[in-house]
């Protein structure tokens, strides 16, 4: 819930209101309900508010601690927040609201910053201190909400989303071309910075505290995945209940609200498994589905529309069930508003999350989500198989990074960039931060099999999740929509991480036994694969139809494929292969026009890296050429 945004002038300078109700107006979407501000010398903290528990004023932010000593503003949901009331109530804590914001600041009076680490929910935190004169900034441990911030040496900035941010005065917009390499290496930042130079995502489970006589922000790191000690005497009937129990209690924690819930639900297991208990929690839970127009697709694309199973679900759980049906066209009404909102580009096609959670936000305020299943029980078997029989850290290593160049690789860089740009970058830099995704983890190790997928675990886990969560909250918040996610669970996590792997990937023992000079075999193995979330799947055999159960596993994706050579072919041509292209200052016209004649004469798929070329020409013409639209 909420959109949040402060200025600390480390100098002393007072910083103006009216600068601040700029800052927290580009945010609105976020927070439709109401807003909040406090501006007291060189701290300024600005809040917009989506009403979801204690929708009265009592819930109002900023909101300050009854001794004074703290002022807050918060984006999320602590979903353990009665829990920790009835503590601080036992330590002589007061309360006037129903709120979780109150729990936040008379726990941080009662703890200090610490209480942070103690939260089972999603959040972004700013919070000043009145006494020490320090503000501290921190973000839940999965990395649900955003929170960004810019730091010149005298003034500190943060905010929600990016698009805050610029509109403080001092900011000037530039791009970072580190950023700019490393998200065509990846079609992702592993990294926390962002397309905007000098601006940094605060990185998830850290909290930082910034005073008057700080230099540089230092990011303090409380909590991280750990999927490198597995219990190993835990069978699966244990590892089969021990699921379904975390997984249940953690949908009714999250449907806690005073506002309408309903769920995302896609047909397919992770979000027909929210249904079914959340279903039992409400006397009639709103599903949404998304379909698409599928008179012009073929191949694989062909059964990406999921109206068909979804409407099975929602009949057998008696839900009263919505449909958004997607065509061609609706990429180049949505693409400038997708753009806009997402401002730190990130992953794949997802105009239609912006589509769905839009018809959601009519219907309810928070909607259940089923990411992070395939994070936690191993979905992506055909990506592990890959690396699982590398003889040491380095194979491991070049095996990996070769799969997620998933755009450019990097010996196609001084093709795919201007000359300008390519003297800027360093060919060499995202393979060093692929490397420390798993260096800063001193625990991994790279010995055997178990080991190597464990280690694919929890590099998916810390960079490919987070993009597809702060994706999913931005264009959820565009429409005044907050997003939820059960299988991201303090309680569930810490369970699904003891997991043994041969629990979640029923081949292994066979992938195992393969004779190593079989290749073909092998690859062709890894490809077909869909033995992954094993022990989630028998988990949830109690709650669904089998036939889900065993559904063939499909991500989330429109048909861009077909649809790129077909209808909006011409949209493509028009934005990427002319004179006016924007982002040929940057990009190599002449590259990215080979890229759409192979896709569209050639056969040869390049829908990632047609889809990175559309997003980032907006992006161009949005946050540097200026040109406006409405989002």
């Amino acid at each position: 819930m909420c959109g949040i945004a402060g200025v600390f002038n480390l100098d002393g300078k007072p910083f103006l209101l009216s600068n601040l109700v700029r800052m927290a107006e580009a945010i609105a979407h976020r927070g439709p309900d109401d807003e909040g501000f406090f501006v007291k010398d060189n701290i300024a903290l600005a809040h917009k508010r989506l009403s979801i528990l204690d929708i009265s004023r009592r819930g109002a932010q900023p909101m300050t601690s009854k001794d004074s000593k703290w002022v807050v503003v918060f984006n999320g949901c602590i979903y353990n927040y009665l829990e920790l009331k009835q503590e601080l109530k036992a330590k002589g804590h007061t309360f006037v609201s129903t709120t979780d914001t109150e729990v936040i600041v008379e726990g941080l009076s009662e703890y200090g910053p610490d209480f942070f680490e103690r939260f089972n929910g999603m959040f972004a935190i700013g919070a000043w201190n009145t006494e020490e004169k320090a503000l501290y900034l921190s973000r839940d441990r999965f990395g649900v909400k955003p929170l960004y911030y810019w730091f010149n040496g005298r003034t500190l900035v943060f905010a929600s989303e990016i698009k805050a941010i610029i509109k403080h005065p001092d900011f000037i917009t530039e791009i970072d071309f580190g950023a700019l390499n490393e998200y065509f290496t990846f079609q992702n930042l592993f990294s926390y910075r962002t397309l905007f130079k000098n601006v940094t995502m605060l990185p998830q489970a850290n909290t930082v505290r910034i005073d008057a006589q700080s230099k540089f922000v230092k990011h303090q790191s409380w909590w991280d995945y750990d999927f490198s000690e597995p219990n190993e005497n835990m069978t699966f009937e244990d590892a089969r209940e021990g699921t379904l129990h975390y997984f249940k209690q953690a949908v009714v924690r999250q449907m806690i609200a005073d506002v309408p819930v309903g769920a995302y639900l896609s047909g397919g297991m992770d979000s027909g498994s929210i249904v079914a208990v959340a279903s039992q929690q409400v006397k009639r839970l709103s599903t949404f589905t998304c379909g698409f127009d599928m008179s012009a697709v073929t191949g694989v694309e062909a059964n990406y529309d999921e109206r068909r199973d979804a409407e099975m679900l929602a009949n057998y759980f008696k839900t009263e069930q919505f449909e958004q049906v997607m065509n061609a066209g609706d990429i180049k009404w949505s693409l400038p508003k997708v753009v806009w909102h997402i401002e730190d580009l990130k992953v794949g096609m997802s105009y239609s999350n912006y589509y769905i959670a839009r018809l959601a936000s009519k219907f309810a305020k928070v909607c259940l989500q089923g990411t992070g299943g395939d994070e936690l029980y191993g979905g992506y078997p055909w990506r592990y198989y890959r690396v699982f029989d590398s003889v040491s850290r380095q194979d491991f290593f070049n095996q990996y990074y070769g799969f997620w160049q998933r755009l450019v690789p990097d010996q196609d860089k001084s093709k795919l960039f201007t000359p300008e740009v390519y003297k800027q970058i360093d060919l060499n830099e995202p393979r060093s931060i692929f490397e420390r995704v798993f260096t800063f983890n001193k625990k991994l190790k790279y010995n055997t099999p178990e080991q190597h997928i464990q280690n694919s675990l929890y590099f998916e886990i810390k960079t490919f999740l987070p993009g597809l969560l702060m994706v999913g909250d931005k264009l959820a918040m565009a429409s005044g929509l907050e997003e939820r996610f059960p299988f991201l669970d303090n309680d569930l996590v810490e369970f699904a991480q003891k997991i043994p792997v041969r629990h979640k990937l029923a081949n292994l023992e066979r992938m195992k036994k393969i004779d190593e000079n079989e290749f073909r075999a092998k690859k062709k193995l890894y490809q077909e694969f869909t033995d992954g979330k094993n022990v989630l799947r028998q988990a949830m055999c109690s709650l669904i139809p089998i036939s889900v159960v065993n559904r063939k596993k499909q991500g989330f994706s429109s048909p861009d494929e077909s649809w790129y050579r077909g209808e909006n072919a011409d949209y493509v041509k028009d934005l990427l292969v002319n004179n006016k292209t924007a982002s040929a200052d940057f990009i190599n016209h002449a590259f990215i026009k080979k890229t759409v004649n192979e896709h569209q004469k050639k056969g040869i798929n390049h829908r990632l890296l047609i889809w990175s070329f559309l997003s980032f020409e907006w992006w161009i013409r949005l946050y540097l050429n200026k040109e406006t639209i409405t989002p």
